[in-house]
């Protein structure tokens, strides 16, 4: 749901076992910070859409669709949108966007989706699996919803990022969780992640029968050079996120 880059200026603490991301509590702020910052308006949403390529006519789910920013993106290329997201303020802001162009629903991606068996000819996930500890029985059920040969289009924080960019720095090869604090809008918002490693992301997609397509490493939208700078120039030569297209 929440589309959030690391914080190198602040170093990760271990996260508490049953601290949830309290999202209703900051999804104005997250919306209009989210719309337009270097991250994610000029570097993870292009590329999310550029990698779903022609989209006109297909049957989207946005899994973890927040506010509804890379829905409203798919749909203006002419995709069928659905959407589910955990929070039902983000959810109000998606619907205040999409209005009746998109079925919109409250749902945790933990639990089954309340979507039938094929519906959908892509499930996109953006920056969202990493906010779960398990991803088994959630691909399993982002898998069931795909029609066979749908892709799920997927970005997460890349896991050379996690490990190289925090303090005390981790075991690259245990699954842990960790917290960082971030700002949105003016707005100080506490977070809490789940690293892993690339294998185990891999692992975990052949498992729930996905077939991995293509990995890409992005470089941001070229806009965002006299926008941001300093922030394109540290995008443009150090890992960040890292996106993967399976198949069903």
């Amino acid at each position: 749901m929440d589309h959030t880059p690391h914080n190198p200026s602040a170093p990760a603490q271990p996260a508490e076992p049953d601290q949830a991301n309290d999202y209703d509590s900051f999804a104005r702020a997250y919306a209009a910070d989210n719309d337009n910052n270097l991250q994610n308006a000029y570097y993870e949403r292009p590329a999310m859409v550029a990698l779903a390529g022609q989209v006109s006519g297909r049957r989207i789910l946005d899994a973890g669709c927040g506010a509804g920013s890379l829905s409203a993106a798919l749909r203006d290329a002419g995709a069928h949108m659905s959407g589910i997201d955990a929070s039902a303020q983000m959810l109000a802001l998606a619907r205040q966007r999409l209005g009746d162009q998109a079925d919109l629903r409250v749902g945790d991606l933990s639990e089954p989706l309340p979507f039938a068996d094929g519906a959908f000819d892509d499930v996109v996930a953006s920056l969202v699996l990493h906010y779960l500890r398990d991803w088994g029985p959630t691909l399993a059920e982002m898998r069931r919803v795909l029609r066979p040969g749908g892709r799920l289009i997927a970005s997460v924080q890349h896991p050379f990022a996690d490990y190289a960019v925090q303090d005390p720095r981790p075991d690259y090869f245990a699954t842990t969780s960790y917290r960082e604090e971030f700002t949105f809008s003016g707005q100080a918002v506490p977070l809490k992640f789940w690293r892993r490693p690339l294998h185990a992301m891999t692992d975990a997609f052949t498992t729930a029968g996905l077939h991995l397509r293509r990995i890409s490493e992005p470089q941001p939208d070229p806009a965002a050079r006299n926008l941001y700078p300093e922030g394109f120039h540290a995008l443009s030569t150090r890992i960040a996120f890292l996106f993967f297209v399976l198949q069903r």
